[in-house]
C-alpha cells in the first residue's frame, strides 16, 4: 500500500478540532490527567506567535494525522535557543507510515534553519515502538529525569 504524500505545516486555528482529538489520545496515551483549561491554554499558545510554543502537523489529503508540540528557549550551555520536542503523537490506525519520521526530520531541518543549538526530546523507557522511531534519528543520552511538583 502506498501512502500519499505527508505535508508538515504549523497549526492552524482550523486544526483545532484535529489537534484536540490527538491530543486526548496522547493523553491517553500517557494515562495523563490534563483539565480542560490545560488544554485550552496549550491551545491558545500555540496559536500566539509570540509564545515559545509551536506546533507543527502532519497532514494527509487534508487530514491531520499527527502533530509535534515544542517550546523553543534560551538555555545556559549554548548561545543560541534549543528547541524541546514536548509532545509528538501520531493517530494509532496511521502508524508506520512515516508520520513520526516526517514530523522529526521537518523538525531536524527547522533546527539547522532557525539556528536552534540542539533539539531533544524525552520518552519513556518502556516506549519501544517511539523508541524504535527515536533511536533512527539519535542515542539516547543516558540522562534520567527528576520532577519536583508543586502540588
Amino acid at each position: 500500500m502506498t501512502t500519499p504524500p505527508c505535508t508538515i505545516r504549523a497549526a492552524l486555528p482550523s486544526d483545532e478540532a484535529a489537534w484536540r482529538e490527538l491530543w486526548k489520545g496522547y493523553c491517553d496515551f500517557y494515562h495523563a490527567q490534563v483539565g480542560p483549561e490545560v488544554t485550552d491554554r496549550t491551545w491558545k499558545r500555540i496559536l500566539d506567535p509570540d509564545s515559545q510554543i509551536m506546533c507543527v502537523v502532519a497532514e494527509v489529503e487534508g487530514q491531520v494525522y499527527g502533530f509535534a508540540n515544542c517550546v523553543v528557549h534560551e538555555n545556559t550551555w549554548e548561545t543560541q535557543p534549543v528547541c524541546y520536542l514536548e509532545d509528538l503523537f501520531v493517530r494509532p490506525a496511521a502508524r508506520g507510515r512515516g508520520i513520526g519520521s516526517a514530523l522529526l526530520e521537518w523538525l531536524r531541518n527547522a533546527m539547522r534553519a532557525e539556528g536552534w543549538a540542539r533539539l531533544y526530546w524525552v520518552t519513556h523507557g518502556d516506549n519501544a515502538t517511539a523508541r524504535r522511531l527515536y533511536d533512527r534519528f539519535a542515542t539516547a543520552d543516558g540522562f534520567v529525569r527528576y520532577v519536583i511538583r508543586q502540588r
